[in-house]
């Protein structure tokens, strides 16, 4: 997509999904769950903060224009997973975000967790730790607009932005307008 830049600290920063790769990437995840849930009924969208979220939100935008009937903003909710995680030892603390579910709950519904980038499979692993204290949905289902591979557990995504094949020394950031003013993918690498 781009030119590789260098990075402070001797890396090389390459951007491998812009703005309209991103937008078309969510448009097509919107209509594959669209596809899979056989429309739009019991449908809920978990984001999972940091990224996830908007990125949920942006796909139940993108979901109620595809179905009328749907109020984007009722089908979605955060899911905060920091206490559940099981890496807390080797992460600097940080403060656990509000958990909130869309006002139907989650209990018979399909559920969709949303995150930027699928990596190790230890977040969503989190993620379905917190689900059961919630509720008891139909079924879960997971979407990342990144899947880079290197998995530490039996986790695979259902619907998928990109894959990125990477090296376990590379970075990936997904930047997002709603969190860094600016959306694209960037893949940095030693140098």
């Amino acid at each position: 997509m781009s030119v590789p830049n260098a990075e402070p600290g001797g890396s090389i920063a390459r951007v491998v999904l812009g703005e309209a790769d991103i937008d078309r990437a969510l448009t097509r995840i919107a209509h594959e769950i669209l596809e899979a849930n056989k429309g739009s009924d019991n449908l809920v969208l978990l984001g999972i903060p940091r990224r996830g979220f908007p990125l949920a939100q942006r796909l139940a935008h993108k979901i109620s224009r595809t179905d009328p009937a749907v109020d984007a903003e009722a089908i979605v909710g955060r899911l905060d997973v920091t206490m559940f995680r099981d890496d807390l030892r080797r992460h600097p603390t940080r403060p656990p975000g509000p958990t909130k579910l869309p006002p139907s709950g989650i209990d018979d519904r399909v559920l969709v967790l949303v995150d930027d980038v699928l990596y190790s499979g230890r977040t969503i692993r989190a993620a379905l730790d917190a689900i059961v204290d919630l509720g008891r949905p139909r079924s879960v289902r997971l979407a990342v607009l990144v899947d880079r591979g290197h998995r530490e557990l039996p986790i695979r995504a259902d619907h998928v932005g990109k894959n990125l094949p990477t090296s376990s020394a590379e970075k990936v950031r997904v930047r997002i307008s709603e969190v860094d003013s600016v959306d694209e993918v960037v893949i940095e690498g030693p140098a």
